[in-house]
């Protein structure tokens, strides 16, 4: 099968859409498919596609205004290039939204069938960044993926979402996870003596630091005897956090090992953000033995047993956070017993596993197709 995966972003970039568009990438090559990649360009100086595991093809591209991690694709004849001279059976899109649109046109163009994967909660955003556009944003979303052969959301709330707004011919493809490089055994005593000096309790978070991650309910658990907030990641939010978070330790952008192995020195993981289609992190917290306290909302609805692999509280509630971490700071054999079953919830959630269920979606969209043209 030739593949092209056109993608908002890819690594170096470091967020969900980047990492899962770089692990489908691999699964296609190792699986011995044809594959190549259309992202934007980086911004200059930030890395090279050498470790790429296929073509990458960069679209010249502008930094989001107001949030210069975020690159914006600008109109090229790239994509379409791309597609046609790979002579591709299918277009993958990842989370399409402005360079995904070109491609979904570009296919259509060239008679190339096209699967989108839902990724971002557009709505949630339009809510914390303009606090309306809710039902312009889902406009926008039904126009992208309604042109697509098949959407595949990574949640059942978000497949829920996509079919009360509308969108049609949808499937559900979760994430994968690396339970090799995200494990228990990784837990450092010298980097916990690090963070925590006095021996406090280490409640973690991983991942942007942006309005809508809501990072600011952690001010709570700050305030905690014995409690240390650990926050990893970077953006626009963080100047602010910094002040709203007294005490917290600050550790920028991490990744690789250096990452896993701060995951599995945590005692808890607490993700805040409401507006999670997946929720990456969780499952990488789950994987490194660590409990979770995450909102009743969106993926972690997925990933969190309530109160067998941690906690689900309600969205946007800064004491039901601190509650739920002083709960697990009061209770090792509890937080034991959450972080071995987390990890044992997902010991087959590998990036394989769920990238043959891809493939499986894939010929399931190339069979329709023929069918169709057979007709």
């Amino acid at each position: 099968m030739r593949v092209v995966i056109v993608t908002e972003s890819f690594p170096p970039d470091v967020n969900g859409v980047a990492h899962c568009a770089l692990q489908t990438a691999r699964h296609l090559v190792d699986r011995g498919h044809a594959c190549v990649v259309v992202a934007p360009a980086t911004a200059p100086g930030n890395g090279s596609d050498t470790h790429a595991p296929c073509p990458v093809v960069r679209v010249p591209s502008l930094p989001l205004p107001g949030y210069p991690q975020v690159r914006v694709a600008l109109p090229s004849r790239r994509v379409a290039a791309a597609i046609a001279e790979h002579r591709a059976d299918l277009v993958h899109l990842a989370s399409p939204f402005v360079l995904g649109v070109r491609g979904m046109a570009a296919a259509a163009r060239l008679g190339v069938p096209a699967v989108a994967v839902y990724q971002t909660d557009l709505a949630g955003y339009a809510r914390t960044y303009m606090g309306a556009g809710e039902a312009a944003a889902w406009r926008r979303i039904r126009s992208v993926h309604g042109a697509a052969d098949l959407t595949l959301a990574p949640s059942s709330a978000a497949l829920q979402d996509l079919q009360a707004h509308g969108v049609p011919r949808l499937g559900l493809w979760p994430r994968g996870v690396d339970t090799v490089r995200f494990r228990p055994g990784l837990r450092d005593e010298a980097l916990r003596r690090e963070l925590a000096p006095g021996g406090e309790l280490i409640v973690g978070y991983v991942g942007r630091l942006a309005p809508e991650k809501q990072v600011e309910l952690l001010a709570g658990a700050c305030r905690l005897d014995g409690v240390r907030v650990v926050v990893v990641g970077d953006g626009p939010s963080r100047p602010g956090l910094e002040q709203a978070l007294p005490g917290a330790v600050f550790l920028g952008r991490r990744t690789g090992e250096d990452l896993a192995r701060i995951f599995a020195s945590l005692d808890v993981f607490a993700h805040t953000g409401p507006f999670e289609t997946f929720c990456q992190t969780v499952q990488e917290a789950m994987a490194s033995g660590v409990p979770v306290v995450a909102p009743a909302a969106g993926g972690p609805l997925d990933l969190v047993t309530h109160g067998r692999t941690g906690l689900l509280v309600p969205p946007r509630d800064a004491a039901a956070v601190r509650d739920a971490v002083w709960a697990l700071a009061a209770d090792p054999g509890l937080r034991a017993a959450y972080g071995a079953a987390g990890r044992a919830t997902v010991e087959g959630r590998t990036w394989a596993a769920v990238g043959d269920q891809l493939i499986g979606h894939y010929a399931d969209v190339l069979a329709s197709r023929k069918a169709v043209l057979a007709a």
